[in-house]
């Protein structure tokens, strides 16, 4: 109840004060223009008058101007207490409307600092993002690596599987045809004149032509700087003669019982 009495009392001593101000400064506008007019009034009549007069009169006023400038500028009101609630009533005025300022600064510092800490979360999570990206980019190029190794292996070992197949088959077809064809003599059959020319030994137990071939085969793959195969009984002669006839063997130079396989490439 004190407050608001003293509220309302500091009201009124402020209404007060702005009203006496009022009053000074009409009185002092009312003055003013009271001695505009009368500068107007001498500049009309100073238009009849004689120039000396006109000179007499700008000296005057210069005179008066100087005094003017020298003089230091006086409040319009002395009363202290009319003062002080003037400039309450002003520093109220500033005050609130500093305070006005301050409340949008802080509202629009603390929107900046919700921006800032949405973006700041928004780059962690993309730098999170980024690193667990080129981790993985990382690791697949290690297994891509690993796995290019392990699959040229795997078709490295497909291809010779393959190619030992198809030796296999090859061999295989070889030696069926050659059986088949260049088949050993049956000791039990009635040769004729010819077969009984190239007679042999039943109890020597010859080898096929395939075989032969294969021996001489695995002689120049094995030991390419001695190529020769030794002959003896068991390879029938017809067969060896065919082989050096047509090209396929040939003889040592200073052993004839030695053969090899001729160089093709």
């Amino acid at each position: 109840m004190a407050q608001d009495i003293s509220f309302s009392q500091s009201s009124e001593d402020m209404g007060t004060a702005k009203s006496v101000l009022l009053d000074e400064c009409e009185e002092q506008f009312g003055l003013l223009n009271k001695l505009q007019n009368e500068i107007i009034l001498a500049d009309t009549e100073s238009n009849d008058a004689e120039s000396n007069e006109a000179v007499n009169c700008l000296n005057a006023m210069t005179a008066e101007l100087e005094q003017w400038q020298e003089m230091e500028p006086k409040l319009l009101l002395t009363n202290p207490e009319v003062l002080s609630a003037v400039g309450k009533e002003e520093l109220q005025r500033l005050n609130n409307q500093l305070g006005m300022v301050l409340s949008c600064s802080q509202a629009r510092l603390d929107a900046l600092k919700r921006i800032l800490k949405r973006e700041q979360t928004w780059l962690t999570d993309k730098k999170d993002v980024l690193n667990a990206v080129s981790e993985r980019v990382l690791k697949l190029q290690h297994e891509n690596e690993k796995l290019s190794e392990h699959g040229v292996l795997l078709d490295m070992k497909r291809k010779i599987n393959n190619l030992k197949d198809y030796h296999s088959g090859l061999m295989e077809t070889l030696s069926d045809m050659l059986d088949e064809h260049f088949p050993l003599p049956d000791p039990r059959e009635n040769g004729t004149k010819k077969k009984r020319a190239a007679a042999f030994d039943a109890e020597v137990k010859l080898i096929s032509l395939s075989e032969i071939i294969e021996k001489l085969t695995n002689k120049t793959l094995e030991t390419p700087h001695d190529p020769y195969v030794t002959t003896d009984d068991t390879f029938w002669q017809p067969y060896t003669e065919m082989l050096l006839r047509n090209g396929v063997a040939i003889r040592h130079p200073d052993d004839s019982s030695k053969i090899r396989l001729e160089m093709f490439f």
